[in-house]
C-alpha cells in the first residue's frame, strides 16, 4: 500500500486527467523546488476512473487561468492545519494570452515578434478558442 502523509499548509491539485500530472509537474517547476512535492500518477477515483494528484507542501500563487486551460476538470483544495479551507474547480478560461501559438501563417502574430497571441472561447463544450485577430481555431483536448 502507497503511503503518502498529509500537508500542513499548501496545495493539492485534484482530479487530474491521468498521466497528464507529469505535464502539470513540469509547468510549475516542482522538480526544481526546495519543498515537499508529490506527483502520484494512475490513481483510482471513482469519479474519473484513473487520475492524477499533486500534492505540494507550501502556499503557491499559481495561474488559475493557464491550470484551468490545460485541464478544466482540475480541482484545487488550499490546506491550512491539514484542514481543506478552500476548494476551487477550474473551468476554461474566457481569454487566454501567450499561451497558444497561432499557427496561421498569414497572422499578424507570426509576422510582428511583440505582439501578443490571445485567444477568446468559443465553444467551452468542444474546447475551442479563436484567435482575436485572424479567427484561427484552436481546440483544446478535454
Amino acid at each position: 500500500m502507497l503511503t503518502i502523509n498529509s500537508i500542513k499548509n499548501g496545495i493539492v491539485i485534484d482530479h487530474i486527467k491521468a498521466g497528464q500530472g507529469i505535464k502539470l509537474f513540469n509547468y510549475l517547476g516542482l522538480h526544481e523546488v526546495g519543498y515537499s512535492v508529490a506527483l502520484i500518477m494512475n490513481v483510482e477515483s471513482k469519479k474519473m476512473g484513473r487520475k492524477d494528484i499533486i500534492k505540494i507542501d507550501n502556499i503557491l500563487d499559481l495561474e488559475f487561468n493557464v491550470l484551468g486551460f490545460i485541464d478544466p476538470n482540475i480541482t484545487i483544495n488550499l490546506i491550512e492545519n491539514e484542514n481543506i479551507k478552500r476548494k476551487i474547480k477550474l473551468e476554461l478560461p474566457d481569454k487566454v494570452e501567450n499561451i497558444i501559438k497561432c499557427k496561421n501563417p498569414r497572422c499578424i502574430t507570426s509576422m510582428e515578434r511583440d505582439i501578443s497571441h490571445i485567444f477568446y472561447l468559443v465553444d467551452d463544450k468542444n474546447g475551442e478558442y479563436r484567435c482575436i485577430y485572424c479567427d484561427e481555431i484552436y481546440k483544446v483536448s478535454l
